[in-house]
């Protein structure tokens, strides 16, 4: 054997034999909510997101509803099941037991879905009206089942949109924003997300962010559609801007934050009149939004559910767009907004006590990122891990899609591997 063949043999027996130091087994349960039995038979993956996704390991759900995996690496990883064509995440621990994940049911179309709440906020800049719309969809199905096709949720926009980014964001605790390709449906204008509505989980619903942009020439009638019976439908603009209902309409100004305009129509659904016509121009308010918002003394009130957990008790008239504004006011970091959305939940931080996270590479954090001061090191470190890992699946689904450019991929994985591994050496 030559010299170079054996020093070749060698390095290969010495990465085996740490491969095989670093192993671990994973063991797990995995119960259909639907029928409230073992999810027997459903395949479960263990995937890598620092590694584009690849499957490292593989095991089938037993009659009782266990499931073992040996884990090769200590690298991050989810552990994804498959149940009826679609997908259920858990973050994947160093070793020991998984999070228990639960899977639902899937059909075409479920009863118990419908809108909450359709957020429009608009600014005008650069000659162009700018829309970032959110949806906030429940599914409180019983027996609850998980409403998944190729139009799970059908939306219309105005002809003249031009969309820059689509959304989705499951239910489960810990879910991070996936970008999405909207999927064209019929008529200019109308599109549909291919993304799972499953059940809602406590007060967490699945939410669609859509931003897109209109040629504007000062005003622009807007003649919004609904697919689902709609709870309210607001619109959020600046104090600069004119706001005029059309025939039919049924807005109503809600007066109750002194730096933006809300316009709330209520009961809405398909077919209803939700027309109205903005003119003007001006910017929303991205600064000193008030120890009410994100991080503030209201951030953990009851019964704020949503992200940045709304601004208070109304003065006058009940808002009902209060528990959304602050979140909807943050801004989208342009990686992190996931991690906005999560970390915004966490209780209010005592004076002195915030933590804000550099940038690195050019991913920016956002200021909402922050922590307890009784938080741990080891549990802050877990929750940035948390995140970085489902921000790297999530852009690995984007690459798969196609929602993302080859250089943006390379990019922004970049940027999230260096943070990732920051985040790992700190933790050891």
């Amino acid at each position: 054997m030559r010299m170079k063949d054996f020093l070749r043999a060698a390095v290969a027996g010495f990465l085996f034999a740490g491969a095989l130091a670093q192993a671990a087994q994973l063991t797990g349960t995995v119960k259909n909510k639907t029928t409230g039995k073992p999810a027997a038979g459903d395949a479960v993956v263990l995937v890598e997101p620092m590694t584009g996704m690849t499957e490292v390991a593989h095991a089938t759900v037993d009659g009782s509803g266990h499931y073992t995996l040996n884990r090769p690496t200590n690298a991050p990883a989810l552990v994804k099941v498959m149940h009826q064509g679609a997908e259920f995440f858990a973050d994947a621990p160093q070793s020991g037991a998984v999070p228990d994940i639960a899977v639902y049911d899937v059909a075409p179309k479920v009863d118990g879905v419908f809108i909450e709440a359709d957020v429009l906020e608009l600014e005008v800049a650069n000659g162009q009206l700018h829309v970032i719309e959110r949806y906030f969809v429940h599914n409180t199905s019983m027996p609850p089942r998980t409403q998944w096709s190729p139009k799970s949720f059908e939306i219309a926009l105005p002809e003249e949109a031009i969309v820059e980014s689509a959304q989705g964001q499951r239910p489960s605790t810990g879910s991070l924003p996936t970008t999405l390709k909207l999927q064209p449906n019929g008529t200019k204008g109308h599109y549909a997300f291919n993304f799972p509505i499953q059940p809602d989980e406590g007060d967490k619903d699945t939410q669609f962010n859509i931003s897109y942009t209109i040629p504007y020439s000062g005003s622009f009638t807007f003649r919004p559609q609904v697919s689902l019976s709609t709870q309210s439908v607001g619109v959020l603009l600046p104090k600069s801007m004119t706001f005029a209902a059309g025939s039919g309409s049924t807005f109503t100004a809600i007066n109750q934050d002194p730096n933006i305009q809300t316009f709330v129509a209520k009961n809405a659904g398909p077919g209803k009149a939700l027309e109205f016509t903005v003119s003007g121009t001006g910017s929303m308010p991205r600064e000193d939004q008030g120890a009410a918002g994100p991080g503030g003394p209201e951030a953990t009130a009851p019964g704020n559910g949503q992200p940045g957990g709304g601004i208070g008790e109304p003065i006058n008239t009940p808002d009902p767009l209060s528990k959304y504004k602050w979140w909807i006011l943050g801004g989208l970091a342009i990686v992190f907004v996931a991690a906005a959305a999560l970390l915004l939940r966490r209780p209010a931080v005592a004076p002195g006590a915030v933590v804000t996270p550099g940038s690195s590479a050019g991913v920016t954090a956002p200021a909402a990122y922050s922590v307890s001061a009784s938080t741990s090191p080891a549990s802050k470190n877990g929750a940035l891990l948390s995140v970085l890992k489902e921000e790297l699946f999530a852009l690995e689904s984007e690459k798969l899609t196609g929602a993302v450019s080859p250089a943006e991929y390379a990019e922004t994985k970049a940027a999230l591997e260096t943070v990732l591994k920051r985040a790992l050496k700190s933790k050891s």
